[in-house]
Protein backbone atom coordinates (compact mmCIF):
# COMPACT_ATOMS: atom_id res chain seq x y z
CA UNK A 1 0.00 0.00 0.00
CA UNK A 2 3.18 2.47 0.68
CA UNK A 3 4.73 1.36 -2.19
CA UNK A 4 1.36 2.18 -4.16
CA UNK A 5 1.34 5.44 -2.58
CA UNK A 6 5.03 6.38 -3.20
CA UNK A 7 4.64 6.03 -6.76
CA UNK A 8 1.39 7.76 -7.03
CA UNK A 9 3.85 11.00 -5.49
CA UNK A 10 6.84 10.10 -7.91
CA UNK A 11 4.15 10.76 -10.81
CA UNK A 12 3.33 14.29 -10.16
CA UNK A 13 5.57 15.61 -12.13
CA UNK A 14 4.21 13.99 -14.98
CA UNK A 15 2.36 16.57 -17.17
CA UNK A 16 -1.32 14.60 -18.05
CA UNK A 17 -1.31 14.49 -13.60
CA UNK A 18 -0.58 18.17 -13.19
CA UNK A 19 -3.19 19.04 -15.87
CA UNK A 20 -5.84 17.31 -14.37
CA UNK A 21 -4.42 18.40 -11.13
CA UNK A 22 -5.44 22.00 -12.15
CA UNK A 23 -8.88 21.25 -13.21
CA UNK A 24 -9.97 19.65 -10.02
CA UNK A 25 -8.21 22.25 -7.72
CA UNK A 26 -10.09 25.07 -10.00
CA UNK A 27 -13.03 23.62 -10.07
CA UNK A 28 -12.93 23.23 -5.99
CA UNK A 29 -12.16 26.57 -5.61
CA UNK A 30 -15.14 27.53 -7.55
CA UNK A 31 -17.60 26.03 -5.34
CA UNK A 32 -16.02 26.75 -2.27
CA UNK A 33 -15.94 30.62 -3.52
CA UNK A 34 -19.60 30.14 -4.42
CA UNK A 35 -19.88 29.21 -0.10
CA UNK A 36 -17.78 32.09 0.70
CA UNK A 37 -19.95 34.79 -1.55
CA UNK A 38 -23.02 32.87 0.25
CA UNK A 39 -22.19 33.36 3.67
CA UNK A 40 -20.71 36.84 3.12
CA UNK A 41 -24.44 37.40 1.72
CA UNK A 42 -26.30 35.42 3.94
CA UNK A 43 -24.19 37.68 7.40
CA UNK A 44 -24.85 40.72 5.34
CA UNK A 45 -28.36 40.38 5.38
CA UNK A 46 -29.07 38.69 8.95
CA UNK A 47 -29.68 40.95 11.95
CA UNK A 48 -30.40 38.13 14.85
CA UNK A 49 -29.33 40.39 17.68
CA UNK A 50 -29.41 43.98 17.99
CA UNK A 51 -26.00 44.33 20.38
CA UNK A 52 -23.39 45.58 17.63
CA UNK A 53 -20.67 43.69 19.55
CA UNK A 54 -22.41 40.52 19.45
CA UNK A 55 -23.55 40.48 15.92
CA UNK A 56 -19.76 40.69 15.08
CA UNK A 57 -18.97 37.72 17.80
CA UNK A 58 -21.73 35.79 15.86
CA UNK A 59 -20.34 37.13 12.06
CA UNK A 60 -16.55 36.34 13.30
CA UNK A 61 -18.01 32.52 14.33
CA UNK A 62 -20.24 32.52 10.93
CA UNK A 63 -16.57 32.64 9.49
CA UNK A 64 -14.75 30.63 11.58
CA UNK A 65 -17.11 28.11 11.20
CA UNK A 66 -16.96 28.56 7.15
CA UNK A 67 -13.28 28.50 6.86
CA UNK A 68 -13.39 25.04 9.23
CA UNK A 69 -15.86 23.28 6.74
CA UNK A 70 -13.30 24.94 4.00
CA UNK A 71 -10.35 23.35 5.18
CA UNK A 72 -11.86 19.96 6.22
CA UNK A 73 -14.06 19.63 2.69
CA UNK A 74 -11.77 21.09 0.37
CA UNK A 75 -9.72 17.85 -0.54
CA UNK A 76 -12.97 15.91 -0.82
CA UNK A 77 -14.95 17.91 -3.33
CA UNK A 78 -11.96 17.88 -5.20
CA UNK A 79 -12.41 13.95 -5.21
CA UNK A 80 -15.62 13.82 -6.97
CA UNK A 81 -14.21 16.28 -9.29
CA UNK A 82 -11.62 13.98 -10.42
CA UNK A 83 -13.81 11.37 -10.59
CA UNK A 84 -14.77 13.48 -14.11
CA UNK A 85 -11.02 13.20 -15.32
CA UNK A 86 -10.08 9.59 -13.48
CA UNK A 87 -9.29 8.04 -16.91
CA UNK A 88 -6.62 10.46 -17.85
CA UNK A 89 -5.00 10.11 -14.55
CA UNK A 90 -5.31 6.32 -15.16
CA UNK A 91 -3.88 6.20 -18.13
CA UNK A 92 -1.04 8.10 -17.46
CA UNK A 93 0.21 5.95 -14.78
CA UNK A 94 -0.82 2.44 -16.80
CA UNK A 95 1.20 4.03 -19.51
CA UNK A 96 4.44 4.32 -17.19
CA UNK A 97 4.16 1.29 -15.27
CA UNK A 98 2.29 -0.90 -17.14
CA UNK A 99 2.64 -0.24 -20.60
CA UNK A 100 1.86 -3.11 -22.61
CA UNK A 101 -1.83 -3.42 -21.07
CA UNK A 102 -4.66 -2.82 -23.63
CA UNK A 103 -6.80 0.00 -23.62
CA UNK A 104 -9.77 0.47 -21.37
CA UNK A 105 -13.14 0.44 -21.99
CA UNK A 106 -13.19 2.82 -19.58
CA UNK A 107 -16.39 5.20 -18.48
CA UNK A 108 -18.78 6.52 -20.39
CA UNK A 109 -18.75 10.36 -19.29
CA UNK A 110 -22.61 9.72 -17.87
CA UNK A 111 -21.31 7.63 -15.77
CA UNK A 112 -18.39 9.90 -14.55
CA UNK A 113 -20.50 12.60 -14.04
CA UNK A 114 -23.62 10.24 -11.68
CA UNK A 115 -20.48 9.20 -10.06
CA UNK A 116 -19.32 12.30 -8.83
CA UNK A 117 -23.18 13.34 -7.83
CA UNK A 118 -23.21 10.64 -6.16
CA UNK A 119 -19.85 10.87 -4.62
CA UNK A 120 -20.79 14.67 -3.21
CA UNK A 121 -24.42 12.96 -1.76
CA UNK A 122 -22.62 10.13 0.03
CA UNK A 123 -20.04 12.39 1.27
CA UNK A 124 -22.42 14.94 2.92
CA UNK A 125 -24.90 12.22 4.09
CA UNK A 126 -21.77 10.94 6.06
CA UNK A 127 -20.30 13.61 7.34
CA UNK A 128 -24.36 15.00 8.53
CA UNK A 129 -24.12 11.71 10.66
CA UNK A 130 -20.65 12.19 12.16
CA UNK A 131 -22.14 15.42 13.59
CA UNK A 132 -24.06 13.26 15.97
CA UNK A 133 -20.66 12.05 17.05
CA UNK A 134 -19.34 15.35 17.31
CA UNK A 135 -22.24 16.40 19.70
CA UNK A 136 -22.26 13.45 21.72
CA UNK A 137 -18.89 12.61 22.13
CA UNK A 138 -16.55 15.03 21.19
CA UNK A 139 -13.04 13.40 21.51
CA UNK A 140 -14.13 10.50 19.35
CA UNK A 141 -15.05 12.69 16.28
CA UNK A 142 -11.42 13.12 14.50
CA UNK A 143 -11.16 9.33 14.78
CA UNK A 144 -14.79 8.80 13.55
CA UNK A 145 -14.00 11.29 11.37
CA UNK A 146 -11.08 9.69 9.73
CA UNK A 147 -12.68 6.19 9.26
CA UNK A 148 -16.39 7.26 7.76
CA UNK A 149 -14.61 9.36 5.06
CA UNK A 150 -11.97 7.06 4.42
CA UNK A 151 -14.23 4.39 4.28
CA UNK A 152 -15.91 6.30 1.61
CA UNK A 153 -13.01 7.19 -0.28
CA UNK A 154 -11.67 3.69 -0.71
CA UNK A 155 -14.94 2.64 -1.77
CA UNK A 156 -15.61 4.95 -3.92
CA UNK A 157 -12.00 5.22 -5.99
CA UNK A 158 -11.51 1.57 -6.03
CA UNK A 159 -14.96 1.26 -7.67
CA UNK A 160 -13.81 4.07 -10.15
CA UNK A 161 -10.50 2.60 -10.89
CA UNK A 162 -11.70 -1.07 -11.08
CA UNK A 163 -14.77 -0.57 -13.27
CA UNK A 164 -13.00 0.78 -16.25
CA UNK A 165 -11.67 -2.87 -16.80
CA UNK A 166 -13.73 -5.41 -14.98
CA UNK A 167 -17.86 -5.56 -14.32
CA UNK A 168 -19.43 -4.67 -11.39
CA UNK A 169 -19.53 -8.75 -10.21
CA UNK A 170 -15.89 -8.86 -10.31
CA UNK A 171 -15.21 -5.23 -9.29
CA UNK A 172 -17.27 -6.31 -6.12
CA UNK A 173 -15.80 -9.39 -5.05
CA UNK A 174 -12.39 -8.16 -5.42
CA UNK A 175 -13.21 -5.02 -3.15
CA UNK A 176 -14.58 -7.54 -0.73
CA UNK A 177 -11.84 -9.15 -0.39
CA UNK A 178 -9.52 -6.35 -0.04
CA UNK A 179 -11.88 -4.18 2.30
CA UNK A 180 -9.42 -4.11 5.08
CA UNK A 181 -6.71 -2.59 2.57
CA UNK A 182 -8.85 0.06 0.99
CA UNK A 183 -10.14 0.91 4.33
CA UNK A 184 -6.50 1.95 5.30
CA UNK A 185 -6.05 3.05 1.73
CA UNK A 186 -9.19 5.30 2.32
CA UNK A 187 -8.05 6.55 6.27
CA UNK A 188 -4.82 7.61 4.93
CA UNK A 189 -5.79 9.32 2.18
CA UNK A 190 -7.93 11.26 4.70
CA UNK A 191 -5.64 12.13 7.38
CA UNK A 192 -3.32 13.45 4.11
CA UNK A 193 -6.18 15.81 3.44
CA UNK A 194 -5.77 17.22 6.72
CA UNK A 195 -2.09 18.72 6.06
CA UNK A 196 -2.27 21.94 4.03
CA UNK A 197 -0.66 22.06 0.50
CA UNK A 198 -0.74 18.27 0.95
CA UNK A 199 -4.48 18.19 0.62
CA UNK A 200 -4.51 19.65 -2.55
CA UNK A 201 -2.90 16.62 -3.97
CA UNK A 202 -4.65 14.12 -2.19
CA UNK A 203 -7.49 13.23 -4.89
CA UNK A 204 -5.03 12.16 -7.62
CA UNK A 205 -2.58 10.72 -5.54
CA UNK A 206 -5.18 8.46 -4.26
CA UNK A 207 -6.58 7.78 -7.88
CA UNK A 208 -2.61 6.56 -9.07
CA UNK A 209 -2.45 4.28 -5.71
CA UNK A 210 -5.73 2.55 -6.51
CA UNK A 211 -4.50 1.93 -9.81
CA UNK A 212 -1.49 -0.12 -8.77
CA UNK A 213 -3.28 -1.68 -6.46
CA UNK A 214 -5.92 -2.39 -8.44
CA UNK A 215 -3.23 -4.04 -11.01
CA UNK A 216 -2.09 -5.84 -8.04
CA UNK A 217 -4.96 -7.78 -7.09
CA UNK A 218 -6.46 -8.24 -10.68
CA UNK A 219 -2.90 -10.09 -12.01
CA UNK A 220 -3.21 -11.70 -8.25
CA UNK A 221 -6.86 -13.62 -8.52
CA UNK A 222 -6.28 -14.50 -12.59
Amino acid sequence: MLQAFAKAFAQLDDPRVLRVLGYSVLLSLGCFALLWLGMGVLLAVTNLVTFGWLEWVLDLLGWAVTLVVTWLFFPLVASAFVALFLERIAVAVELRHWPSLPKAPGLPLGEAVQSAVRFLLLLALVNVALLAVLVVLPPLWPLAWCVGNGFLLGREYFDLVALRRLGRERVRALRERHSGELLAMGCLAAFLATLPLVNFLVPVVLTAAMVHRFEAWRRAAA
